[in-house]
């Protein structure tokens, strides 16, 4: 390993920069999964009384949305934790982050400026996609 490659999980990295990318992975994983599930759980009124936008848009969005947190969420934290295609969590995480600069972006067009949650979110997607691609990838299972 060359001064310019990156460390690997196990190496060098700093301990605290692998913690801090599991909370971020497993912080990631209850948002999207579980918020995902609950959208689709739940009677779509119901939903729509918490998130307006529901009731306003069409119901492709809603269901193609809510399906892609779920599949987010597995993404960032599955693969990771099973090592099983590790890289694919950088994807899942980039993936969560482009749904987080689409759900800001939708929410400021409707005039709606309430978006700390989503910004918050989407350092952590961000996060995790650096981190597991550049300073702490995760080896595959031998």
């Amino acid at each position: 390993m060359t001064k310019t490659d990156p460390p690997r999980s196990g190496s060098s990295a700093p301990r605290g920069l692998n913690t801090t990318l599991w909370v971020a992975q497993w912080a990631l994983a209850l948002v999207f999964v579980g918020g995902g599930v609950w959208k689709l759980a739940t009677p779509l009124a119901q939903v729509a009384e918490v998130f307006p936008w529901v009731g306003e848009t069409p119901l492709p969005l809603f269901l193609v949305t809510s399906v892609l947190d779920v599949l987010g969420g597995l993404g960032v934290l599955l693969p990771a934790l099973t090592r099983v295609l590790p890289g694919v969590t950088v994807l899942a995480a980039a993936g969560c982050a482009g749904l987080q600069v689409s759900a800001i972006a939708f929410h400021l067009l409707r005039g709606e400026t309430d978006v700390l949650f989503n910004v918050v979110v989407l350092v952590l997607a961000v996060l995790v996609a650096w981190g597991r691609w550049t300073r702490v990838p995760l080896k595959p299972r031998a």
